[in-house]
């Protein structure tokens, strides 16, 4: 497959500042994995310390943990996507797909996020696979720290008869489909903006044609790449194929380790990603280079990287 000759275009910093300052109706396809809110995090989606305690979470392995079943980390994260769904909406064209992959038990908060600046929710997906480690807690430990003796203790435990938390071991991660409203009908809406409609023909997955069941394994990161939730470049390409078509522009707001412009340049898309930290940027650039693509740095004002949420 020849390769389109335009380059991947990384920009650092705030993605709402980043895409505030972009042309309107000039993206064709936003493809991300957006932050969950989970707890644990700095005010600057700072993911350190939430390494730390991945490395030592026992049951969980390598799975983030403290993640707090609260209501309010749902709120916060709908107002925070609120703010990138408006800018998302601007840049985004009449027809264009908005692509959300999230945790199970917060899918519905960027779902309704999106719907609240106007887009409109068309289907979830379900990227599925296998490999994965449980995150059911047993209470031995807790029971064991009781202020009680040991008989009490012993007690406690048959009556609970090796009962965990409610966290089945997960095995697949829903992929929000929104998309834009289209001026006129499908039909004219593709003659004027090229986006609304899904591609068929030239998209597999495994040798099948794609259904809401996405099946791809968990990706093998390499050895220097830290992110903790790496995309399988197969499934953003078979996405990336379904929502769009060669030498349109995909944006990924929430760009990590890169896995989205990788997957934009195997199939001859212009990439745009944005990223408020300069260790993911420098992350990108070393996935895409290895891998033969020679992607533009850009940069924003230093005092645009504030987000209280983004990685």
């Amino acid at each position: 497959m020849k390769r389109c000759a335009f380059d991947n275009d990384i920009r650092c910093g705030n993605c709402i500042d980043v895409m505030g300052a972009m042309e309107e109706n000039s993206v064709h396809l936003i493809a991300t994995d957006p932050p969950y809110g989970i707890d644990g995090m700095d005010a600057r989606w700072d993911d350190t310390k939430l390494r730390q305690k991945a490395n030592k979470a026992g049951v969980v392995g390598g799975l983030p943990v403290g993640m707090k079943f609260d209501k309010k980390q749902g709120e916060d994260l709908q107002a925070f996507f609120e703010k990138v769904a408006e800018q998302s909406i601007k840049v985004l064209r009449h027809g264009g797909f908005f692509i959300a992959f999230s945790s199970p038990r917060l899918s519905h908060r960027i779902a309704i996020a999106l719907e609240n600046v106007g887009f409109e929710i068309r289907d979830l997906y379900a990227w599925h696979y296998t490999r994965a480690q449980g995150k059911a807690f047993g209470m031995e430990h807790f029971v064991r720290k009781m202020n009680k003796s040991d008989k009490e203790k012993q007690s406690i435990l048959e009556k609970l008869g090796g009962r965990k938390t409610a966290q089945l071991r997960p095995q697949f991660e829903p992929i929000i489909i929104a998309q834009k409203p289209t001026q006129g009908t499908l039909i004219e809406n593709w003659l004027a903006w090229e986006t609304g409609l899904i591609d068929l023909n030239n998209t597999t997955l495994n040798g099948h044609t794609p259904s809401t069941l996405l099946h791809v394994e968990k990706p093998f990161r390499e050895k220097y790449n830290r992110h903790l939730t790496v995309k399988p470049v197969a499934l953003m390409e078979t996405l990336i194929r379904l929502f769009s078509k060669e030498g349109q522009v995909v944006l990924d707001p929430f760009m990590g380790s890169g896995t989205t412009l990788l997957a934009t340049r195997n199939t001859n898309r212009r990439g745009i990603g944005i990223d408020i930290h300069q260790d993911y940027i420098s992350l990108a650039k070393k996935r895409l280079e290895e891998q033969g693509a020679q992607p533009a740095i850009g940069d924003v004002a230093s005092s645009a990287r504030t987000s209280s949420m983004e990685r």
